[in-house]
């Protein structure tokens, strides 16, 4: 009987700690301002947004897409904040709280030091999270984020 009752034991401390391990794994988040426009000879997709390209085709229709900045984040406690830059814009993510089923964040897009949007959005791990942000040039600015 105390057998039984120490393997039982055993099993639910595994289960438990297990819990407590995935629960504490850090996730990473890509973020991506990316120029998009259409063009006779389109580059080749940067491997950064390789997985993703048959939807960025579809919701927004452009046949070139160029990673203009970029961060990679490891979100620990899902209360971090980092910036994606380029020369002319920024994207600051401050996320408020995260869990298995995604993160709650904070983005503000500038441009320079001129703020031209903030809002408030969900990212989870099954599906990116792509903005179409303001005409830039012959293209078309896009804020993309996802967990990787």
């Amino acid at each position: 009987m105390q057998r039984r009752s120490l393997l039982l034991l055993g099993l639910l401390l595994a289960l438990i700690l297990g819990d407590v391990a995935s629960a504490g794994a850090a996730q990473t988040v890509w973020s991506g301002l990316v120029i998009a426009n259409n063009v006779a000879q389109p580059d080749p997709i940067p491997v950064e947004l390789r997985g993703m390209e048959a939807a960025l085709k579809k919701w927004f229709g452009y046949n070139q897409y160029k990673v203009i900045g970029q961060a990679r984040k490891s979100l620990v406690t899902g209360s971090e904040d980092w910036m994606a830059q380029s020369k002319y814009f920024s994207l600051l993510v401050d996320s408020k709280s995260g869990n298995e089923a995604g993160y709650l964040l904070n983005l503000k897009l500038f441009q320079e030091k001129n703020l031209l949007l903030e809002t408030d959005a969900k990212l989870s791990k099954a599906s990116p999270l792509m903005i179409k942000g303001p005409q830039v040039g012959d293209g078309q600015l896009l804020l993309l984020l996802v967990v990787q």
